[in-house]
């Protein structure tokens, strides 16, 4: 092929990021948001991917439409939706996280793996109704590790087993869609404390342990016939002792192709990842992952760079030509496989993204992860308190709108509302000291009702997990100020502080942040008259 059909062809294999919304000036990430020009320019040159984020549901559709014109040619469409299409697009279902589901798998496995599959279709469904044809789901991630600040209760469970089952599950429901699927983060990044979107975690597990416990799940994908797996930025000298596994042919190639036996498309991880962009330019990076195995180029940190490159190395025999030629047919397949529905665009006459049923599925997701300790406030009176909230997601944070329950049903309590956030005012004496009291004096008086907002979350580390809450809840108790706890999010700090709170006081958890997880358990918490009955106790 001559220069410009190679430049083509190599376009394809790049995924792109572009904003949900419609205009450039509403991007929320700009770095890495490409403007409209850039990406009009990039896909009728010829790039066949883009992973978008944010917006409504709505815009979502209208953004899928725009860039299949642009492009003039079958697009990879695909989002980071593992909590359903509304954890990133407003309007669409947004549901508890993975974790939830394995914690109800410890005491009803039969049920959980009911709701995973139930999971999988309802994000397929929505997925391909707003115009995506590709879910990067289901994390395969064992989360060994509870101080994990990446994975967290994005994975969907603790062991190999409960993980490989629920995943698999998921899988069987988002295939019945017709929507692509994806098995993440090979070979596996759930026993890290480092978060690779800011450097790059070592793993020193022995090849055996690899295959007893992180590389079960995967397994497990590939044979109910995942469509792609996602590399992991790790380094495992079991492995490879110097290159990461997303630039590691014995990880990709020798492991993932050869001894695991998958044969459909290999996608990195984002490029601009620090534990990849901090030691290797935007084009050797996209280099090194297609010679080490990968198809798909996601997120380089220069998409021009990446091309020229790849260009350059193909031509020179730095990499066969073989492999460009392989990695478009696995493309070319996985799109060929796409089932496009009539109806992809809306659901009935009003163009609903969400049908009764996936609002079904999304309460009762809820109530079935609920942990209410005590609800001893049933007839509260009016308080004049402090509503003490600490966040840790990035800004703007979703799930705090501004009318969001954990903030309302407070506020006609009596509680006004304080909030925390680490690029915002901090709720400790001396920030600094990371054993530092509550600034009581500083955050007011009255009875305090403390919610945490605490998960895993990429970006953030793990700075909030390792807050000192346990002995901030005992400073509350000996003031004889805490009115009561809520955590949403991370079971491990749930199971850290829930034995610190006295009977006596009002404690709940649940590993959804969402405000549909916030308006259920404050209102079965704070009024349990008025809440809906609870199928939290369900068994097998």
């Amino acid at each position: 092929m001559n220069a410009s059909e190679l430049r083509e062809a190599v376009a394809q294999l790049l995924v792109i990021r572009a904003s949900g919304h419609a205009t450039d000036r509403q991007r929320r990430y700009p770095r890495w948001e490409l403007s409209n020009e850039d990406l009009k320019q990039l896909l009728e040159a010829g790039v066949g991917g883009v992973i978008l984020l944010g917006g409504t549901a709505t815009e979502l559709q209208q953004r899928c439409r725009t860039f299949q014109r642009w492009a003039g040619r079958p697009l990879l469409l695909c989002a980071d939706v593992e909590e359903g299409v509304g954890q990133r697009f407003e309007g669409a279902s947004w549901l508890v996280p993975p974790m939830a589901l394995g914690r109800l798998h410890q005491k009803a496995p039969k049920r959980a793996v009911q709701l995973a599959e139930e999971y999988g279709r309802c994000c397929g469904n929505q997925a391909k109704r707003c115009g995506l044809n590709w879910v990067l789901a289901p994390v395969c991630d064992v989360n060994s590790n509870p101080d994990n600040p990446v994975i967290n209760v994005r994975a969907w469970g603790e062991d190999p087993e409960t993980v490989g089952e629920l995943a698999g599950s998921f899988q069987r429901g988002l295939a019945a869609t017709g929507v692509l699927g994806c098995a993440k983060h090979f070979p596996g990044h759930g026993d890290t404390a480092i978060d690779s979107h800011l450097e790059l975690p070592v793993l020193q597990h022995s090849r055996q342990r690899l295959e007893a416990l992180e590389l079960q799940p995967f397994r497990t994908l590939i044979k109910e016939g995942v469509s792609s797996v996602m590399t992991a930025h790790l380094l495992i000298p079991s492995l490879d002792q110097h290159w990461p596994a997303t630039l590691s042919p014995d990880v990709l190639t020798s492991l993932l192709r050869v001894d695991l036996g998958f044969n459909g498309l290999i996608v990195t991880d984002a490029l601009v990842m620090e534990a990849i962009s901090a030691q290797h330019s935007a084009g050797e990076a996209a280099v090194l992952a297609f010679a080490a195995g990968a198809d798909l180029i996601l997120m380089p940190a220069d998409a021009i760079k990446a091309i020229d490159a790849l260009c350059v190395a193909l031509r020179s025999g730095r990499i066969p030509m073989s492999r460009l030629n392989d990695s478009l047919d696995r493309r070319k397949a996985a799109l060929d496989s796409i089932s496009i529905a009539s109806d992809s665009a809306s659901t009935d006459d009003d163009h609903r993204i969400e049908t009764a049923d996936e609002r079904t599925l999304t309460l009762k997701l809820v109530q079935e992860s609920l942990d209410i300790s005590s609800s001893k406030t049933s007839s509260v009176a009016a308080i004049n308190g402090i509503n003490l909230i600490r966040v840790d997601g990035v800004l703007p944070c979703p799930v705090l709108p501004t009318e969001a329950p954990a903030l309302s049903l407070p506020k006609s309590l009596g509680f006004q509302p304080v909030l925390c956030h680490p690029l915002g005012i901090s709720p400790w004496e001396d920030p600094l000291n990371p054993l530092a009291p509550l600034a009581l004096n500083r955050l007011g008086s009255g009875p305090v009702f403390l919610q945490l907002f605490i998960r895993g979350n990429p970006f953030q580390g793990n700075r909030s997990i390792r807050e000192p809450w346990t002995e901030a809840l005992k400073q509350l108790i000996n003031a004889n100020r805490l009115f009561g706890l809520v955590v949403y999010g991370s079971p491990y700090v749930w199971e850290a502080l829930r034995d610190a709170v006295p009977p006596s006081i009002p404690a709940a958890f649940s590993p959804g942040q969402m405000p549909d997880a916030q308006q259920q358990l404050l209102q079965r918490l704070l009024n349990p008259a008025s809440a809906s009955v609870s199928t939290n106790e369900f068994t097998d």
